[in-house]
């Protein structure tokens, strides 16, 4: 019996079981359907091949359900709630029921207080969340592995049979399901992908390649605090530029650069680059001093790593801003005294330390995961303990601790890192900015995504002698709203693959996939692919040729929601 299996089966002391003196022979799983990443959409898809009538398995490489769904990112986005249906409406429903709300899907949310329409009304605690996802997966009868670290992929021509993880735990399947949000089953199956942003000459887009500011407009006027994390004119708090002295020594290049400052050629706009978003963690804190445990700092703490924010805080300053926490994180409630903090211009954002994680191993992507986690840590102590910090803003942070009924595995910090993009596959169909903007529709529909253009940054680096947060963009938004996401974006090249779907790192150019990587969307876009799969295995065909006009009937059974009237 594996470490896996012991997990699956509620052992949580399985580095205890190990060190005994029992012999264990490496396991074989079969099943009908094998979900690789216990992510949101992989429950989703996993529940789905379930209820139709297969055997199906999850072998997911942490210790959790839900990644970020249930990894701190509370307060979901999702851009238009009557775009989703299906297991993700489903889910939402029963995590919003163990609060007492009761959800509106028939129409778009609203606004509050003059800030933007959210998915606020989602925003449940962390644990909650994972229950939901735990519970749902038990009743379908899904078979959970966790630590399912993935090591080799075996295949038969195009067709994967089956792939062992690092543990020796075969598992084989007749259907394969990649929900990780890296594509790791669909990189070592041999399937195309790309780690590079394209540039706008490739597919004709606008936001792609390289993107920068190319001259900063002279900011008038101070800013209030306003209601939720919002000021009067609607600017927002939390992403406020300034062009920042980036050396050593003000206006000395000789003198070097400051921490979380990258050397290089900012480059051209909209040429080819690689890279990819700033990831961080949303972390879930508390302000009930009962249930909160303090952010110590790591160990090597060196308060000159911040001194970028120092000058971020002296623009802010000179400007008249009346600053607050919210100048560094947006910040949402959820019940209980708990809030969902996400980040901001100067926040838990580390721009360049996330280009290396989806090539890399398991154990480099603990380190990794590890440098955001102690950034951020520190951050959080600098802004409560600086004298260089306003007080208000001192004070405002030091409400807040790590709630001790959250993450209780890792003391209180997320368990999910925040992937915002990583691999991309590469197939017959890349979705591209003239899907998401409405400009072209995307045959073969299987879910809709609906959010807008929003790309965090990717470096932070020089240009004309002030700091410039490279790759980002937010507004992108020709002809928002619900747009189509073909069937054949979620399925490989049928040379490379045929038994395959892969629904996170789905085939998408970087600027398209900046709207399309909403957790809602890609449960949709998972339940959507164990359809497929049943109906593969059923009539006998590779996924390139399931037949469409079936699977469009079937979904629109399961209340699916494929297309929208504009």
């Amino acid at each position: 019996m594996t470490c896996s299996t012991l997990r699956s089966l509620g052992v949580a002391a399985c580095g205890l079981a190990l060190s005994t003196s029992l012999t264990f022979s490496a396991e074989v799983v079969e099943a009908d359907v094998c979900v690789y990443g216990g992510t949101s959409g992989g429950v989703a898809a996993a529940v789905q091949a379930a209820r139709l009538g297969k055997s199906v398995v999850i072998a997911e490489p942490g210790h959790h359900l839900g990644g970020m769904t249930s990894g701190g990112l509370s307060a979901v986005d999702i851009g238009d709630p009557r775009s989703v249906g299906g297991i993700s409406r489903e889910y939402f429903t029963k995590l919003a029921a163990t609060v007492g709300i009761v959800l509106a899907w028939d129409k778009a949310f609203e606004a509050k207080g003059g800030g933007p329409a959210t998915g606020g009304a989602y925003a449940i605690e962390p644990h909650k969340a994972e229950e939901v996802f735990t519970q749902m997966a038990q009743e379908a009868g899904v078979k959970v592995h966790f630590e399912a670290r993935l090591a080799k992929v075996v295949k038969n021509g195009p067709r994967i049979t089956e792939f062992t993880t690092e543990d020796g735990t075969t598992f084989r399947a007749k259907m394969f399901i990649d929900t990780t949000y890296e594509g790791d089953l669909m990189a070592k199956a041999g399937v195309s992908y790309t780690l590079m942003r394209e540039g706008n000459a490739k597919y004709g887009e606008k936001y792609n390649g390289i993107h920068y500011v190319e001259k900063f407009k002279p900011r008038t006027g101070h800013l209030q605090p306003g209601e939720n994390g919002r000021v009067t004119g609607g600017q927002g708090v939390w992403d406020r530029d300034f062009p920042l002295d980036p050396y050593v020594i003000k206006g000395d290049p000789k003198s070097g650069l400051l921490p979380l400052i990258q050397e290089g050629d900012p480059g051209t706009p909209g040429e080819p680059a690689p890279g990819v978003q700033a990831y961080c963690f949303r972390l879930c804190l508390s302000t009930d001093p009962a249930n909160s445990l303090p952010i110590e700092p790591p160990a090597d703490y060196d308060p000159k790593r911040y001194e970028i924010i120092v000058r971020f805080i002296e623009a802010c300053l000179a400007n008249g801003d009346d600053m607050d926490l919210r100048w560094f994180s947006k910040y949402d409630a959820l019940p209980n005294q708990k809030w969902d903090f996400n980040t901001a211009t100067f926040g838990g954002n580390l721009p360049g330390a996330s280009h290396e994680w989806p090539e890399a191993s398991y154990t480099r992507r603990v380190q990794i995961a590890k440098d955001h986690e102690n950034y951020h840590r520190g951050l959080l102590h600098f802004l409560a303990t600086d004298p260089r910090v306003p007080e208000k803003v001192r004070q405002d942070v030091k409400r807040f601790g790590l709630p001790k009924d959250e993450f209780a595995d890792t003391g209180g910090w997320p368990h999910q890192i925040y992937v915002r993009e990583a691999r991309r596959m590469v197939s017959d169909l890349v979705l591209t900015e003239h899907h998401t903007f409405g400009h072209e529709i995307a045959p073969k529909s299987v879910s809709l995504g609906s959010y807008g253009t929003d790309t965090h940054e990717i470096r932070r680096i020089v240009k004309d002698g002030v700091v410039t947060r490279e790759g980002k963009t937010a507004g992108g938004r020709d002809g928002f709203g619900p747009y189509q996401i073909g069937y054949d974006a979620i399925v490989p090249k049928s040379s490379e693959c045929d038994n395959l779907f892969v629904t996170f790192a789905l085939s998408a150019s970087h600027t398209a996939f900046s709207s399309i990587r909403m957790e809602p969307v890609f449960m949709v876009t998972s339940q959507s692919a164990a359809t497929a799969a049943v109906m593969a295995i059923d009539d006998q065909v590779p996924v390139q040729k399931v037949d469409y006009e079936k699977l469009r009937t079937q979904l629109e059974k399961d209340g699916q929601v494929l297309t929208w009237k504009r």
